[in-house]
């Protein structure tokens, strides 16, 4: 069962794990060389912490409760996003506004489509009419015609 090389098959006899040309002295030694690993890494020690204490605070303790407290206005937890009482009633206001002007254009927009739909009901309407005139016209015209026509036509 043996292909040719060059077509890309290779037959299981001629398959092996040696390298092509080397001789059997110099697989030896490749063998026998000693396989070197990498030293593991070992993380170093974390340095040992006192112990904080408890936390239980009692109650009376002039500790418990907010401290106020002055910072000056470059200090960066001066500029807190807390907003005063009259920074969320003006926002509120603007809020308000806002919806009212949505509001108003909203109805403005219905009012702009009922105009428009009026008008195509008129519209409609008067054509309406204006068919029903000229079907009857129609009619008319083809009842005449059947009156006026000769009512026998000659052979030729």
């Amino acid at each position: 069962m043996m292909e040719d090389n060059h077509m890309g098959k290779v037959s299981s006899m001629e398959w092996s794990d040696s390298s092509s040309g080397a001789s059997d002295d110099q697989q030896h030694d490749q063998q026998e060389q000693p396989v070197i690993h990498a030293p593991v890494p070992v993380r170093p020690r974390l340095p040992s912490r006192k112990s904080s204490g408890t936390m239980i605070v009692p109650r009376d303790s002039i500790e418990v409760g907010p401290v106020e407290m002055t910072l000056g206005p470059d200090d960066v937890r001066a500029m807190s996003p807390r907003r005063t009482s009259q920074d969320l009633e003006m926002l509120s206001k603007e809020a308000r506004e806002e919806l009212q002007r949505h509001a108003k254009a909203l109805q403005d927009s219905l009012l702009a489509l009922f105009h428009r739909i009026e008008a195509v009901k008129e519209e409609h309407n008067k054509l309406d009419n204006n068919n029903k005139f000229l079907q009857k016209y129609i009619g008319d015209l083809m009842s005449t015609s059947k009156i006026t026509a000769p009512s026998s036509r000659p052979k030729k």
